[in-house]
């Protein structure tokens, strides 16, 4: 099996691009990807295009990757469409690791991109109401209910959105399982909204307090506005080559260590020990040959603060139980310890879906090369990201991780 590296990541501002089509983010994205890995379209032997709700939303349902891809030059390769949730576009830059690895492919291209932005209100929320989504939603809530720290008097669990119901429901039974607070998990959202300040792709760039955050519009408690990623338009590209075939090119090749995915299991809801994430983490760091005291920074998963908590807690950057307290004692902000969503997470980058794990990894890419400006996480060797994808039972349906190191 051969070595294999990032050659060259490219990524689009996150946030409303109302007047651009999938295609033009998809080349945009591309571009710039192929122009820091130093290659032409010709030179693509493998495409893997990352896409959730295309279909849905635009009525493009039939090659959107072909059409988006071919007047870049790239024709005539071994092509993929992938649709893994949020996680769909980590799954298929895992795909293109795994095919450059055994030698089915030399130069691998992989692209998410999500439209979620519409005048069409109903539309864009229906997205996010599909029924099995709801169902399990729902069930979720009524299974967790004797477990979840309370409600108090003054405030309300109930949202017009079951989905953020479940969010909720998660948030209070890691407070009922650890003494969690919600102004940890305020905490938390305040030190992404802070590093979000650096990063000029970033759909939100303002800093907010703990306090501004607590005060915030509510979704469901404990979560308020802030605490929660929003709706977001985006693309986001790499391409993958073996290490042998990066030798010829001038570039900092950013290693691939360990590319893992497993899809959840059914356990009991507050036990965090059989966490999806916990597993495949365990196996990403055994194939990696590295443990969660190598890392130097950590992308996760945060659709809501709370995913970032329990994600940090899995990846065994902190004890369970004590990502919020982490937070509120600066380790995991830039500067700390391990530094957590430098990027300003899903929260504040923005979260368009399929685009979002490249987003992650465009983000390790610049952190390992040196470049990313005033949110440099210093001397950074070895980072982690992890990105999860839908939701089923009591976890997420996919939780994909991987480990990248800079030589």
């Amino acid at each position: 099996m051969r070595d294999v590296v990032i050659l060259g990541v490219g990524m689009t501002p996150f946030g409303r691009h109302l007047d651009k089509s999938h295609e033009q983010l998809t080349q945009a994205a591309v571009r710039l990807a192929l122009e820091d890995a130093g290659l032409d379209g010709a030179a693509i032997d493998m495409a893997v295009y990352a896409n959730v709700i295309q279909g849905f939303f635009a009525g493009e349902m039939s090659i959107p990757g072909e059409y988006a891809l071919r007047p870049l030059g790239i024709s005539g390769v071994r092509g993929f469409h992938v649709e893994q949730a949020c996680a769909s576009s980590t799954v298929g830059l895992h795909l293109a690791v795994d095919y450059v690895k055994a030698g089915l492919a030399e130069v691998a291209l992989v692209v998410g991109v999500e439209k979620l932005y519409s005048d069409d209100r109903a539309k864009r929320f229906a997205v996010f109401q599909q029924p099995r989504d709801m169902v399990e939603a729902a069930a979720y809530i009524e299974r967790t209910r004797d477990l979840l720290a309370p409600v108090p008097a003054d405030k309300v669990a109930a949202s017009p959105n079951v989905l953020m119901e479940a969010y909720a429901a998660q948030a209070r039974l890691h407070m009922g399982t650890y003494g969690s607070t919600q102004a940890q998990i305020a905490a938390v959202a305040a030190k992404d909204h802070w590093h979000s300040q650096f990063n000029p792709l970033a759909q939100y760039r303002e800093a907010m307090s703990v306090e501004e955050i607590l005060a915030a519009p509510q979704v469901a408690w404990p979560l308020t506005n802030p605490m929660c990623a929003p709706i977001s338009d985006g693309a986001a590209a790499a391409i993958v080559c073996s290490a042998e075939f990066a030798k010829c090119f001038s570039g900092t090749p950013i290693r691939v260590l360990a590319a893992e995915n497993h899809t959840g299991s059914d356990r009991a809801p507050d036990d965090y020990a059989n966490h999806v994430t916990r597993k495949v983490a365990a196996l990403a760091y055994e194939r990696a040959g590295v443990g969660p005291q190598d890392v130097d920074l950590a992308e996760v998963h945060d659709a809501s603060s709370i995913g970032e908590m329990i994600q940090t807690e899995a990846l065994g950057l902190c004890p369970p139980g004590e990502a919020g307290l982490a937070a509120e004692r600066g380790e995991t902000a830039l500067g700390g310890r391990v530094p957590v969503n430098v990027s300003g997470g899903l929260v504040s980058k923005g979260h368009p879906l399929a685009a979002t794990g490249l987003g992650q990894i465009h983000e390790l890419v610049t952190q390992l090369r040196g470049q990313a400006g005033k949110r440099q996480v210093e001397g950074a060797r070895v980072a982690v990201a992890e990105n999860s994808g839908g939701f089923y039972g009591v976890e997420d349906g996919m939780s994909a991780v991987t480990i990248l190191a800079r030589d």
